[in-house]
């Protein structure tokens, strides 16, 4: 799928349209598997999927799990398909229409939760649900007790509940399991039904020749069953608190660095344990995706740690990681890898040279490529790695008409009319950069779906170093419409994409 040249649509899951608050596995994903296919796309790129907290606006990159899969995503319409729960449940439920064109996370939710419990007491019997649990117990147990727990004790940090629990010794762990079996057994449901309407999911999308691009963040938050059962592989102090913090310097997005807060790795523990964890969370995401997109891949490299008391990311320093030692046992451990380094922000050599050892594709973003002269940046669409990936832009970036709207500035407005030929406006500009991108020599074009339809800034996912109004956006119905699929296709087949 890297190896040929293609292309792609970026666009998370939770982004469709749906009826249900929410874009979910149902109806709209499988509608938008059309469109891909229609356009001649042969890749689907999605953000994390692991579960959302309200407490950090739901961002897919601060999840309790880097293993479990997030409830809100699972499919009313598919769970009556396949009679978990009756059509009749799912009929008399009014659309929620209250945001159009926006995410209603509690809503979604409390549409959800009772027809969960109704499909619940009707199938947690059931011989799939049973093996579901078997091959997935590994992460799934501490996962379903750990999310009991954190509502047991109202959503205190696990450094909080009773001390039998927060050292895990095993007869307080098996008394909280046996007092709680009902409420855990429900977590481990639901997350059977996000598995089984993937599964199903993807082999839709095979069937249409779509490969699924999922991302992986690299860290983990404190307040997550990941640390809480492997606190040993990362710097915490005696009481479990967080020595050095995540983060990176000053860039693009922050004059101050970005200060994420997670804890960081003890990466000289984990290489004592042959990168044990860190191989099962890659298996267990390429079990799920085609390719794997790692975030903050220079994390890998060297980690910015970030004193626990600051109060931004402006007094970490790099620490190494034993990058060496760690492909090495990944590639004894998985024979087919097929990963993307995302590579942007304070890159260095050292992090050029580890990708170049492995084989790693990384990326390049256009809106990025009028900073300064586009003769020689690296991010203009002529000077892009024929053998890495080419965006128009990330989630993490404004829309392309948005950019050049609202952020571009006078000098950069004239080097992308002076590089495209023409007076452009924001929406003009959007367009000839999807062009830019698909003529480019990068062997994978992903290309936002706001990009394609020419969005503004309205359609922004994700603020970088801002906590407030981000993981919101997400399509209406009907924007996505035939004669929008046809032009696309006739890009890809022109540029040698299709």
């Amino acid at each position: 799928m890297i190896k040929i040249r293609s292309s792609g649509i970026l666009l998370p899951v939770q982004s469709l349209a749906s009826k249900y608050g929410i874009g979910d596995l149902g109806p709209a994903a499988r509608e938008f598997v059309e469109f891909l296919h229609a356009a001649g796309q042969h890749v689907w790129q999605i953000l994390p999927v692991t579960p959302t907290v309200a407490e950090h606006g739901h961002s897919p990159y601060h999840s309790p799990s880097a293993f479990a899969f997030n409830p809100l995503l699972i499919s009313p319409e598919q769970m009556a398909e396949h009679g978990f729960i009756g059509k009749a449940d799912i009929d008399g439920i009014t659309e929620i229409t209250a945001s159009p064109g926006k995410i209603a996370y509690d809503a979604a939710w409390e549409v959800r939760k009772d027809l969960f419990a109704r499909a619940f007491e009707l199938h947690r019997k059931e011989p799939d649900f049973e093996a579901f649990c078997r091959t997935h117990a590994h992460w799934l147990d501490d996962y379903a007790l750990f999310t009991v727990l954190t509502r047991q004790y109202r959503d205190r940090f696990w450094q909080q509940w009773p001390p039998g629990l927060v050292r895990r010794q095993p007869d307080a762990l098996a008394a909280a399991s046996r007092q709680m079996a009902e409420p855990i057994a429900w977590i481990c449901f639901l997350q059977y039904l996000f598995y089984r309407q993937w599964t199903e999911l993807r082999d839709f999308c095979a069937q249409h020749e779509i490969g699924i691009m999922g991302d992986m963040p690299i860290y983990v938050p404190l307040h997550s069953a990941d640390v809480w059962c492997r606190p040993e592989l990362f710097k915490l102090d005696p009481d479990f608190q967080p020595v050095v913090v995540s983060g990176v310097p000053p860039d693009y997005f922050s004059d101050t660095g970005q200060l994420w807060g997670h804890p960081v790795y003890d990466w000289q523990t984990h290489e004592k344990q042959g990168f044990d964890w860190w191989i099962s969370r890659i298996s267990h995401n390429l079990d799920l995706f085609d390719i794997l997109r790692i975030d903050h891949f220079r994390g890998l490299v060297a980690a910015w740690e970030v004193p626990a008391a600051d109060t931004s990311a402006l007094n970490g320093k790099w620490h190494p990681v034993p990058v060496h030692s760690f492909f090495k046992a990944l590639y004894q451990r998985i024979s087919s890898l097929c990963l993307v380094a995302e590579d942007l922000g304070h890159i260095t050599a050292d992090v050029r040279e580890v990708m170049a050892q492995y084989d790693l594709p990384g990326m390049r973003v256009l809106v990025f490529g009028f900073t300064d002269d586009p003769s020689h940046n690296p991010n203009a669409p002529h000077n892009v790695d024929p053998a890495g990936l080419v965006y128009t832009g990330t989630h993490d970036t404004n829309t392309a008409a948005g950019w050049f709207e609202n952020e571009a500035t006078e000098i950069a407005q004239k080097r992308a009319s002076a590089y495209f030929g023409a007076n452009l406006t924001p929406a003009a500009f959007a367009r000839l950069l999807v062009r830019a991108a698909m003529m480019s020599p990068a062997r994978l074009c992903i290309l936002p779906i706001q990009d394609i339809l020419a969005l503004g800034q309205e359609a922004r996912i994700n603020h970088p170093a801002t906590q407030k109004n981000n993981w919101l956006w997400r399509l209406t119905p009907n924007q996505l419409t035939a004669e929008e699929a046809t032009r696309q296709l006739n890009l890809t087949k022109i540029y040698g994409r299709y």
